[in-house]
């Protein structure tokens, strides 16, 4: 029988690992970590991660991932912030961490695994571990596995990328039985997470998305594989060889996908696909209908955020039906269309969306009250996001509120702009963001990164838009980038795009 976890050429049974992760428990319980507590992790993907995520869930802790990006300020803010008791960390990471800062901090070392070192080109020295750290695998190894009971599960703490100040820590209350039966379920509809499903990790494993997908994946996946950096023929390749069913994907994944030269497309048999969800940025359309040409109507789109988790799931009917639809809200919630004058909106009309917490334990933004009352409408939330509902139901996206361009009093979406400026055929990636103007408080700019092989200019990609858009959405400045800071979950810091700018302006963003 083929193992579950696998990585690289390293395997791991379910069996083996739901051990693994007993022993932590009460290697965490020996610690005086109990519930309420925080675990963080700082780890790419690697069976660690999911021990740690399932041993949290045995004594009622919080596990909070950390975005591997995260540099020394970075890291130190969430780690006191969430005032964790432990961390589990890759080795090759440690000098990501500002240990000097946390004496009191258990620091659990992770040996970093060949494919990990690999694909991130990791020193081949090892980095200096602190004395008083211990590793891992020895560490688990030396603790009987738990037994009690567990209490109510918190679940992770998420800390949201803070594209806008710090990031902030979304702590959940502890889910009852009702509610930890919901989210199965939503799991289920949103995600496509089934038991019996075999499927990949792609992106990594401290995203509010990916850990929810891993969460259930761990519990019902018949094969499990964790890809140590997303690799578009590799993709196809471990497809084939795993007749893998199901699995989560950003849009830049499929951009990489369709650029395959057709040989290498053909090559692989993908019959076994039936499920492919994505989410956490736009898709251009015509990236979404060439996956759909490709890969065949296996390909789902879902709308959510951390705060409320999956709000509405739309299928490839639905998307050819609806094109540019992220599809209905789900029925079991509630939701709103919002105006400035705090109206609810008829269809047609686009305003901030509110949604429901139905099925969902309620949650707050941790040591930030007043940040969760903010958002809140009448048991609703938002996350800022704005968007319209059509005559049929569907919902459409138009972009954040926070990245809302006002210039001359009239508001100008980016990701309209974007969605245009990708279906140029140079185009490889791009962001569109407000930079300040004396006459009009706002002005567009654009910053784009050309394909390899291709000769483009911001003349020459201003004539294009001309073409397409009204004068008023053209950006006045448009800068070319070698990359753009963009996180392996999809998203893009726009903030260190925008922030030069509004320096040298003397103003806020």
């Amino acid at each position: 029988m083929e193992p579950f976890l696998l990585s690289g050429e390293r395997r791991l049974s379910r069996a083996q690992m739901l051990e693994n992760a007993a022993r932590a428990a009460t290697g965490f319980d020996a610690l005086g970590i109990g519930p309420d507590d925080s675990i963080a992790y700082m780890l790419r993907n690697d069976f660690p991660a999911l021990e740690v995520l399932n041993a949290a869930n045995h004594i009622g802790a919080l596990a909070v991932p950390m975005n591997w990006h995260f540099g020394r300020r970075e890291a130190g803010h969430v780690l006191r912030d969430c005032a964790a008791k432990a961390l589990v960390v890759h080795e090759d990471l440690l000098p990501q961490i500002p240990l000097q800062d946390f004496p009191d901090l258990k620091v659990l070392v992770v040996p970093t695994p060949p494919e990990l070192r690999a694909a991130y080109r990791a020193p081949a020295e090892p980095a200096t571990v602190p004395a008083t750290a211990a590793e891992w695998h020895g560490w688990v190894a030396g603790h009987a596995p738990w037994t009690a009971p567990p209490p109510p599960a918190r679940g992770s703490m998420i800390y949201t990328s803070g594209t806008t100040g710090v990031p902030k820590g979304v702590r959940r209350k502890p889910a009852d039985a009702a509610t930890a039966q919901a989210s199965l379920a939503l799991l289920a509809r949103g995600f496509g997470v089934v038991p019996g499903m075999r499927t990949v990790m792609t992106g990594p494993l401290y995203h509010s998305a990916t850990v929810s997908y891993a969460r259930g994946a761990s519990q019902q996946a018949d094969c499990f594989v964790l890809m140590p950096r997303f690799d578009a023929e590799e993709l196809l390749a471990l497809i084939e060889r795993h007749r893998l069913g199901r699995m989560h994907m950003v849009p830049t994944m499929f951009v990489r996908l369709l650029r395959l030269p057709d040989a290498v497309k053909r090559k692989y048999d993908l019959s076994s696909l039936e499920f492919v969800v994505h989410g956490a940025a736009p898709c251009p359309p015509e990236v979404k209908r060439a996956m759909i040409d490709w890969w065949g109507p296996v390909i789902h789109e879902y709308y959510g955020s951390t705060e409320a988790s999956i709000v509405t799931v739309a299928s490839s009917d639905d998307w050819l039906k609806h094109p540019g639809t992220v599809g209905r809200p789900d029925p079991e919630r509630r939701f709103a269309i919002v105006g400035e004058d705090g109206r609810v909106l008829p269809p047609g009309e686009t305003g901030e969306i509110f949604v429901g917490l139905e099925g969902l334990s309620d949650f707050t933004y941790n040591r930030m009250d007043e940040k969760r009352a903010e958002i809140d409408r009448d048991g609703m939330v938002t996350n800022g996001d704005v968007g319209f509902l059509n005559g049929d139901g569907y919902l459409f996206l138009c972009d954040r509120k926070r990245d809302m361009i006002i210039s001359g009093g009239v508001n100008i979406y980016p990701a309209e702009i974007e969605a245009e400026i990708m279906t140029h055929p140079a185009i490889a990636d791009c962001a569109v963001f407000g930079i300040p103007d004396d006459e009009f408080g706002e002005a567009i700019a654009a910053a784009i990164c050309v394909q390899a092989g291709h000769d483009l200019s911001a003349k020459d990609l201003s004539a294009y838009l001309a073409e397409r858009m009204a004068r008023y959405k053209l950006p006045r400045v448009i800068d070319l980038h070698d990359s753009l800071p963009r996180e392996d979950s999809g998203k893009i810091f726009k903030q260190r795009l925008r922030a030069p700018y509004w320096e040298k302006a003397g103003r806020q963003i």
